[in-house]
């Protein structure tokens, strides 16, 4: 990753996880996808835009490998995402093959913008819902 990059990766990311996520994790209706620590085993609740297109759950990740959530669905792919206040239990997919910005254009447009302007590495996630 480029120097600008990986400034750009931890700037956004600082912002993220003290003040963003934070607040986006206690409204009622913020989607959320929760992963399992890789290391700790705990719940990791994560806001995230994306949409539900059948049985299926569609986001994309602005900094791929490198992205927390990303790492634990690595490590495990069970996962909940809670929508429109409800959980769904689902297995999460990661797609290097998919082209993320083509994604992002059937995506929230509010969502995709700012994960097109704060990404530096993007990859495409689908979440197939079991309920």
């Amino acid at each position: 990753m480029p120097a600008s990059a990986d400034r750009k990766h931890r700037i956004v990311t600082a912002f993220q996880r003290h003040v963003a996520n934070p607040l986006n994790r206690r409204l009622p209706f913020q989607t959320l996808l929760e992963t399992t620590g890789r290391t700790s085993g705990l719940p990791r609740r994560t806001p995230v835009g994306g949409r539900r297109v059948g049985e299926s759950f569609w986001l994309v990740s602005e900094f791929g490998q490198k992205a927390q959530y990303v790492r634990n669905i690595q490590a495990d792919p069970k996962v909940r995402v809670r929508l429109a206040g409800r959980w769904h239990h689902g297995t999460a997919h990661l797609l290097p093959d998919d082209d993320p910005r083509t994604r992002l254009r059937a995506l929230p447009f509010f969502n995709s913008t700012v994960v097109r302007a704060f990404g530096t590495d993007l990859l495409t996630v689908r979440v197939d819902l079991e309920d």
